[in-house]
């Protein structure tokens, strides 16, 4: 970052996207409107926010790849760690405070920027060190600090408070930013929109890639391996939005499968049917995609009635987005299409206002039909203090939010549909919903796994564009697969070929 000619841009070479700064000046523009306009703050007030730190492996020295905190990276962009920032109110002046470093950190991990270099590089006004937080603040003379206070509620954890030496001195307000950050968050500007269609076109060329590379005899991992691979060489993806979920056979109906207790480890059969749920991250702004298709390039009559019964909800329901629209009813709607495709494909029987009547379709969808994804992959916003509550029944209850859509959210859309063997025997047993279940097709389909089919769909004024480009047909599948097996040989390693599945 040294010298005098610095880009306020991020890019990771000339064939990324360049994302300029002012997405970020941008941002702050729209905070300090809402904080003035709905909130009634005074131009008095600063707002300070305090970025991510390093974080160690246990008690060792070495560190994991560090990714700046979701909020603080919205509002500046910052992609090291030890930064606060302050937005004042009033006159929307961008003031970053930068960790000071020791002399010898040049010599063991690189160039120390000037405080000078930090401003032309993030474009705000000006930078001091953060041992003058408290010095700069006085200067400014806020009648109030609004600090990040407020509970993440996917993770049900918190987020973290700006704290520094001498902040006793000032008055401090932790009830409203969250709310009000949050809600700015929620709606995508067009510079964020266009962020999130590169990450999520970068996605499906990966997703593209393992499918005309996937062969029986391969390990979930190394399909997982090649996404990661793909994004970041080709992208510069470095970090990917959360744990690739890579499940063949019977892992496919797992449904956060990928994590250290099931860690993509089976070795893909023929036969099998893969379900992989995998998102790259570019600076900080989250995709997240679903494919599911044959192992072997070619459905069976099984695979593609259940695929096609996923896809049928899938489009149903992006046809029926638009600014107004329940989240909670296009689960609903969502829920039906499933139901009458199965009905059609003879897993199921009887009337679907009485499967609907009984919430039949949690037995074979039991997760939520998607959730606001931005910077990060599960965004803020699904239920702050004014938003509407969760629901009660299985499946609703699982929706990350139940507002209703509005121009400018990105929201997923991933309906499934499983064969998890609990949830199948709970239904046997349940007089009120086996009378729908046809027991043989029942049973030939327990080891099938799962498919889901997601997409990452920004709302329009008028509709929905899906941001993705991915094959969703039977047809275009097993043509993209049937391209890879012309076009390129895939090499395993050595006797792995040879290993039967296991």
């Amino acid at each position: 970052m040294a010298g005098n000619n610095i880009r306020p841009v991020y890019e990771k070479g000339q064939h990324t996207l360049a994302v300029p700064m002012s997405m970020f000046a941008d941002n702050r523009t729209r905070l300090l409107q809402r904080l003035r306009q709905v909130a009634g703050v005074t131009g008095e007030s600063v707002v300070l926010l305090q970025g991510g730190d390093t974080q160690n492996v246990y008690c060792t020295d070495a560190e994991d790849v560090f990714r700046q905190e979701s909020f603080f990276h919205w509002a500046f962009g910052v992609l090291e760690p030890g930064f606060y920032g302050a937005i004042v109110v009033g006159t929307g002046e961008a003031i970053l405070f930068a960790p000071q470093l020791p002399p010898e950190y040049d010599v063991v991990m690189g160039h120390v920027a000037t405080n000078d270099e930090w401003r032309q590089r993030y474009a705000v006004d000006r930078v001091h060190g953060t041992n003058e937080i408290a010095t700069v603040l006085r200067s400014v003379n806020p009648d109030q600090l609004l600090l990040l206070n407020g509970l993440n509620t996917d993770s049900g954890l918190t987020t973290r408070q700006a704290a520094f030496d001498g902040i006793h001195n000032f008055n401090t307000n932790n009830e409203l930013l969250h709310r009000e950050m949050s809600e700015c968050r929620v709606i995508k500007s067009p510079m964020e929109l266009e962020v999130m269609r590169y990450v999520a076109r970068a996605s499906s060329e990966a997703h593209i890639n393992v499918m005309r590379r996937t062969r029986p005899g391969m390990f979930e991992y190394q399909c997982e391996a090649e996404f990661m691979r793909h994004v970041y060489f080709n992208s510069g993806c470095r970090h990917v939005a959360y744990t690739c979920i890579c499940g063949s056979g019977v892992n496919g109906a797992v449904l956060h499968y990928g994590h250290a207790g099931a860690p993509n480890t089976r070795q893909v059969r023929d036969g099998d049917m893969c379900l992989y749920d995998m998102g790259a991250q570019y600076y900080c702004y989250a995709s997240d995609i679903t494919c599911s298709f044959p192992a072997n390039g070619k459905f069976t009559e099984d695979q593609k009635m259940i695929y096609n019964a996923v896809l049928r909800a899938n489009r149903a329901v992006i046809a029926a987005m638009r600014p107004g629209v329940s989240w909670v009813e296009m689960h609903r709607l969502a829920n039906r299409e499933l139901l009458l495709a199965l009905i059609e494909g003879g897993v199921l029987q009887g009337d679907i206002e009485e499967m609907m009547e009984v919430n039949l379709a949690a037995t074979f969808q039991p997760h939520g039909l998607g959730h606001l994804i931005g910077c990060d992959v599960h965004d803020v916003g699904g239920y702050l203090p004014h938003c509407p509550p969760r629901p009660e029944l299985p499946g609703f209850h699982s929706l990350r939010t139940a507002r209703d859509l509005e121009a400018n959210m990105v929201v997923t859309v991933e309906p499934g549909c499983y064969f998890i063997q609990r949830l199948l025997d709970e239904a046997l047993a349940d007089p009120q919903r086996n009378r729908f279940l046809v027991r043989d097709a029942i049973e030939r389909l327990r080891n099938f796994g799962g498919v889901r089919i997601e997409d990452d769909v920004a709302v329009t004024e008028t509709g929905a564009e899906i941001l993705n480009a991915v094959p969703r047909t039977v047809e275009e599948i097993e043509e993209v697969m049937a391209a890879g097996r012309r076009e390129e040989e895939v090499v395993l390693p050595q006797d792995q070929a040879t290993k039967p599945g296991h």
